[in-house]
């Protein structure tokens, strides 16, 4: 039998109190570290992964900005992370912890349209003299419901930044290092980093199908689950993009012939399912494809957002795109004729290719002011690098 002294005595109630606070935000931080204690990554030099620049470094890293407490939570889910020092925009410093319903129904349907990213007026038309006439305004169509059945890759991205939720659009893409069993999605650059400006955005998140009947947005807040979020919310653990994006992008028009990234992403409720089996598709990349009308008709997908579109919708274009080139020095972008507007951003542009779905391009940069035509990134060297330093990453896992 235990002597006296060796018998614990029963807490006082504001004892209980304090240890149910220090054993709740132990268990919190030690979940928050397991999302983001995350190996440093490849050693592409295109690849901003975590390697931050040209070679890997090794090791893990933290970031400072990472929350460590139920408080530092609290603050990061109500957006006060922007204020945490400098904003983190080195490739290392990206992190993501997932935070289950900060994603709810209303704010999936307050989120808006990242502020208009097209080229500066004074830059429209500037080039080397590549560029092929504007093509003709082509009206985007809504993509037939539901959209799970006719263009179940395609989805909308969701994340937070300093301006507040915003949207773009994405596209699940196979990984070859793991056939049928893909978890990432493509996207735009400009969707998950602000380039020369700025730095990673937060709390980001795939929706695959969003608004699978597509009901209108007024409607969304009070729709079931099931049919807003049919495959459920799929959390970034990883993020890669373009060196030139990150250290030209917004603030250089040399900038946008490299505005592509690749996401991992994992279920918010956990499973063992990948993102492909839980949709049942994905779409192929074609690097280094014919540029401009070396491949005829193709199209574009997304879910504009701003006038007079609401995001509510799937919407698409069907066009044959010609070449654009927007800064001396850097590849031709493909240009289409298309009514889409901001929201639509990184959504897939497709060709089918033996009969395959197959991406060639992302949504990139449309006209200031107007609608009427987009212009996408050539998936060349640079997005191949970025792509197979993402696949690499995650190819033991």
């Amino acid at each position: 039998m235990p002597s006296k002294s060796s018998i614990p005595s029963t807490p006082t109630a504001s004892r209980r109190r304090r240890m149910r606070r220090s054993a709740a935000a132990a268990v919190a931080t030690a979940a928050l570290l397991a999302f983001t204690a995350t190996a440093c990554g490849p050693s592409d030099s295109k690849a901003s992964a975590a390697s931050g620049g040209s070679s890997a470094t090794g090791g893990s890293h933290l970031p400072d900005s990472i929350p460590t407490s139920l408080d530092d939570l609290k603050k990061w889910k109500d957006g006060g992370w922007k204020n945490w020092g400098k904003w983190a925009r080195k490739a290392q410093d990206f992190t993501n912890p997932i935070i289950k319903d900060h994603w709810g129904q209303q704010r999936l349907a307050q989120a808006k349209a990242a502020p208009d990213v097209g080229l500066r007026d004074a830059a429209l038309g500037r080039g080397n003299g590549a560029s092929n006439p504007m093509p003709r305004p082509v009206n985007a169509r809504e993509v037939a419901q539901p959209y799970h059945r006719n263009m179940a890759p395609v989805g909308k991205i969701f994340f937070d930044s300093p301006e507040g939720a915003m949207v773009c659009s994405g596209t699940i893409v196979e990984d070859p290092a793991h056939p049928g069993r893909s978890n990432l999605v493509w996207t735009a650059g400009h969707c998950v980093h602000s380039g020369k400006r700025g730095g990673w955005m937060r709390n980001t998140i795939f929706v695959p199908s969003y608004n699978d009947n597509g009901v209108p947005m007024s409607q969304v807040g009070r729709t079931s689950s099931q049919q807003i979020t049919p495959y459920g919310k799929f959390w970034a653990d990883w993020v890669i993009t373009s060196n030139e994006w990150i250290n030209q992008g917004e603030d250089s028009d040399a900038g946008w012939p490299y505005d592509f990234a690749v996401l991992h992403v994992k279920p918010e409720g956990g499973g063992g399912k990948s993102l492909q089996e839980t949709v049942g598709a994905a779409a192929q990349v074609w690097f280094n494809a014919p540029t401009g009308q070396g491949f005829g008709s193709l199209q574009a997908f997304g879910y504009p957002s701003a006038a007079p579109y609401d995001g509510a919708r799937m919407m698409g274009c069907l066009d044959r795109p010609v070449s654009y080139t927007v800064a001396q020095g850097t590849p031709a972008m493909d240009r289409i004729g298309c009514t889409m507007t901001p929201g639509s951003s990184g959504g897939g542009w497709f060709v089918n290719r033996g009969g395959k779905l197959t991406l060639v391009s992302n949504t990139s940069i449309g006209p200031k002011g107007s609608s009427g035509w987009l212009a996408g990134p050539h998936l060349g060297p640079e997005a191949q690098q970025v792509f197979e330093a993402m696949s690499r990453k995650f190819a033991n896992q």
